[in-house]
């Protein structure tokens, strides 16, 4: 009797532990304005409802959302090893790169910055995660294919997840879109949180 409450009790402090562990994993979002909640409360914003999105499909994870308007590449750079230091996250969702797109960056030094995102988050023994970017047409055509093609080629170059432009499915519909033509409405927050859950979920 003695032997079995004492298997017992293992067996649920095995199941306490293991659920410990994985409420304990945190994926820090790197990001700009499509993921701080741009003209929105941020418990609007995408990213804020992510975590909900996540457990529905068996991922519970703590969810740090650093990004800042108006970010770009190389500001995600100067602000990551506080980030790191402070919340020691497992996974980092890098969205970075559409302010230098519609700045007119080189992408040598897009492509410089984030190689250099990749290099802190895996010398802090974190998974990096990129997120393609895309910039409008209107920038002429060899600039944004430069643009663009350089996070595969970074993906396939550092064996790092590619996860799809949400944008991309978002600006199709005008009704989802604020008045810049740029930024989602609070209304595509529920959406692209859903979206991002699934495309997430492989990796996490």
């Amino acid at each position: 009797m003695r032997k079995l409450l004492t298997l017992t009790l293992i067996l649920i402090s095995s199941q306490f532990l293991a659920i410990k562990t994985a409420y304990s994993q945190t994926l820090l979002i790197l990001g700009d304005s499509l993921s701080a909640g741009y003209n929105m409360p941020i418990e609007q914003s995408w990213p804020s409802l992510l975590p909900k999105q996540l457990s529905a499909l068996g991922k519970p994870i703590t969810v740090i959302n650093g990004s800042i308007s108006g970010d770009t590449t190389g500001n995600g750079l100067d602000r990551l090893p506080n980030l790191l230091e402070q919340h020691k996250p497992n996974y980092v969702l890098i969205e970075l790169g559409a302010n230098d797109g519609l700045r007119g960056f080189p992408p040598q030094k897009i492509n410089a910055n984030l190689e250099k995102i990749f290099a802190q988050i895996k010398a802090n023994n974190a998974q990096p995660l990129l997120m393609q970017i895309q910039v409008p047409p209107n920038y002429g055509k060899r600039y944004s294919q430069a643009f663009g093609s350089l996070y595969p080629k970074l993906s396939e170059k550092h064996a790092i997840p590619l996860l799809p432009f949400f944008l991309e499915q978002v600006i199709v519909k005008p009704e989802w879109m604020m008045k810049d033509g740029l930024h989602p409405k609070p209304e595509a927050q529920p959406w692209i949180a859903e979206f991002m859950a699934k495309e997430l979920q492989p990796y996490l």
